[in-house]
């Protein structure tokens, strides 16, 4: 089997992991709902086992309702896909979906599991604001790193 020396240049864009992910507002809007969703809901099941009959797993870690971890996670999410999007509207950013999900998952599965106060919550939200803006720091280092050795290597 013979493999080509170099990648075409016109199909290496459609399995780019890291691209810049211009669009109408809309796909955006649409991208940061469903990225949150998904990992709300991934959370939601991962702590499943705490929240539901003691006979399906471990007694329910804290008493109390779940309903304002979940809406405080889906607004904590929207506002990290937020973020992400719009730096990937501009940069690079490596897998933003990956570090979105993963955030939110945990904080959801955390919070629904522990219950902590409302303070603790928003320690766990900075935490995923953290990892979000360390994501994005690294995709805008990367960019400015590519776009200063363009222009050395452009002809004067």
């Amino acid at each position: 089997m013979d493999f080509p020396e170099s990648p075409d240049s016109d199909d290496s864009h459609d399995d780019d992991d890291a691209s810049v992910r211009p669009g109408p507002w809309w796909r955006h809007a649409l991208w940061v709902a469903a990225v949150t969703a998904a990992g709300v809901a991934l959370g939601w099941v991962g702590a499943l086992f705490r929240i539901g009959p003691e006979e399906f797993g471990l007694p329910p870690a804290a008493p109390g309702d779940l309903w304002p971890y979940l809406l405080a996670w889906t607004a904590i999410g929207l506002a990290l896909a937020a973020v992400l999007r719009f730096v990937a509207a501009r940069v690079p950013v490596y897998e933003p979906e990956t570090a979105l999900i993963g955030a939110v998952l945990i904080g959801t599965r955390l919070t629904l599991g522990w219950r902590p106060e409302p303070l603790e919550v928003a320690g766990l939200a900075g935490a995923a604001l953290l990892l979000v803006v360390l994501w994005c720091a690294v995709a805008l280092r990367g960019a400015a790193v590519v776009r200063r050795s363009e222009e050395a290597s452009r002809p004067v």
